[in-house]
């Protein structure tokens, strides 16, 4: 683990310069962890109204999207390569149209393990955002994923953090 809480803790020093390394959580802790995600996907005038009224081209948006979010973050490890294989307890995608064209993809995502859930959270509402654009792109390519963050995390060694809005 790095000294500096400014150092990257999935890089180390090897002989030939740096080396990416998985971090050894063996000796932490085992405690309930939590994160939630968020990314927002900006439809055309008009778009996001048909899509949440009737769906799409495709079937149920939000319910084929909630299913790929689900799915993603449970196999984060396959995704992320330093990321460590996680039992999680939960995870639960919602979907929000925050502004008339704009839905907000929200994951929450809770394990008890000794690392955190925030790739899991993330990649979940990357995936889920990732499948709306799929299943609605039939009704523009002018469709665009913007901003995915982490919006909290809770528990570990680190403790409880929140974005500021």
């Amino acid at each position: 683990m790095p000294t500096d809480p400014r150092e990257l803790s999935h890089v180390r020093s090897g002989p030939g310069g740096p080396e990416s390394t998985m971090v050894d959580v063996g000796g932490k802790p085992v405690s309930e962890r939590s994160a939630l995600a968020r990314a927002r996907v900006r439809f055309p005038a008009g778009i996001l109204a048909r899509v949440l009224a009737g769906g799409g081209p495709k079937g149920p948006v939000t319910e084929v999207a909630r299913v790929a979010g689900i799915q993603a973050a449970k196999r984060t490890s396959e995704w992320i390569p330093m990321c460590h294989v996680l039992p999680l307890d939960h995870v639960a995608i919602e979907f929000e149209a925050v502004e008339e064209d704009l839905l907000e993809v929200r994951c929450r995502v809770a394990c008890t393990a000794r690392t955190g859930v925030e790739m899991e959270a993330m990649v979940g509402a990357s995936a889920a955002a990732l499948a709306v654009y799929d299943m609605t792109k039939a009704l523009s390519h002018g469709i665009a994923i913007e901003r995915v963050e982490l919006v909290e995390k809770l528990g570990g060694k680190s403790g409880t953090w929140r974005r500021d809005t």
